[in-house]
């Protein structure tokens, strides 16, 4: 059986981040299995002059969350602490506003996903 049909997708969060785009989905296998996926996707423009976009996934299995968050806030204090200078940390510090579409989606409010779509909207 073809994995992608034994998922049900349940949470999505966007972020833009530049020419890059971080999808966070929250997925269930049929055995109510919970994993999360990070996709990065990143709009390129071909020599033709056409549009695509490079994708870089990463599974993460539940039993896992909790170490994949430590170490991604250890590797960001260590950043904070040792490598950037006063401002540049203030700056990361700075409120932050979002577009309306970078907030989190349940599965009723996402459109279904198309293997075949050109843009960055999965």
């Amino acid at each position: 059986m073809d994995d992608r049909h034994d998922q049900e997708e349940i949470y999505s969060q966007r972020i833009k981040a530049g020419k890059r785009t971080y999808f966070f989905d929250v997925k269930a296998t049929r055995g109510q299995d919970y994993y999360l996926t990070i996709t990065e996707s990143k709009r390129r423009q071909n020599g033709d002059d056409s549009v695509s976009y490079e994708k870089h996934k990463i599974f993460l299995y539940k039993e896992d969350f909790m170490k994949f968050v430590d170490a991604l806030q250890d590797a960001v204090d260590y950043v904070r602490e040792e490598l950037l200078s006063p401002e540049e940390v203030a700056e990361l510090d700075r409120p932050r506003e979002y577009d309306d579409r970078d907030q989190p989606r349940r599965e009723a409010e996402r459109p279904a996903f198309d293997p075949n779509r050109s843009d960055d909207s999965y």
